[in-house]
């Protein structure tokens, strides 16, 4: 019988230089990946057996649920249709009534004990989606690795990547330089 290793919990997002995802109007049109990016996010994403969302995210990334069936879809987008569609999906929110994707279900609160059985029993990783879902798995120690795409760009202020007062110590494994300029990072939590 094979050994197995427990799951690992990502977190994968795009953020500016000065390390915000959303600029103060809680934009994100500053970020669309490039096709050499957003297929580099694909394959990120494909080990990937659960999605982890609060409300704000999973309604931005609800998106994925029909993308597929738009006209002029690039290849990669359809690709992460594909992805995000075979995903199972979990939405932390005390304001949403309903959820709008297959595979999905909805809990109240996020619960660090359910996600730390989750990741022991997980044959697929799992991946935190959001600022503040992703800040609060990182404060409970829960994220393993964290995948950052930098993107040249200064917004000055607007929703943060990281969550202040978090200290955590982080080891390099890789980076990767893309032709508009983005910037890949990924980074281990040392425990």
């Amino acid at each position: 019988m094979p050994l197995t290793t427990p799951a690992r919990l990502t977190y994968i997002a795009t953020t500016s230089l000065d390390g915000f995802i959303q600029d103060d109007e809680g934009s994100i049109d500053w970020s669309p990946p490039s096709d050499d990016v957003h297929s580099f996010i694909n394959d990120l994403c494909r080990p990937i057996g659960t999605f982890l969302f609060g409300r704000l995210m999973y309604e931005t990334m609800v998106y994925w649920e029909t993308a597929q069936t738009r006209p002029d879809r690039p290849a990669n987008a359809s690709d992460f249709a594909g992805i995000w569609q075979a995903a199972d999906k979990i939405v932390y929110s005390k304001t949403l009534d309903t959820v709008r994707s297959a595979g999905t279900r909805l809990e109240r609160d996020f619960d660090a004990d359910q996600v730390r059985q989750m990741k022991a029993t997980a044959t697929r990783d799992i991946n935190v989606g959001g600022s503040e879902l992703g800040g609060q798995a990182l404060k409970d120690g829960l994220v393993d690795d964290l995948h950052m795409f930098v993107v040249p760009i200064v917004l000055g202020g607007g929703k943060r990547y990281l969550p202040a007062g978090l200290r955590a110590k982080l080891e390099l494994v890789d980076e990767r330089r893309f032709a508009g300029g983005t910037v890949y990072l990924h980074y281990r939590v040392s425990r």
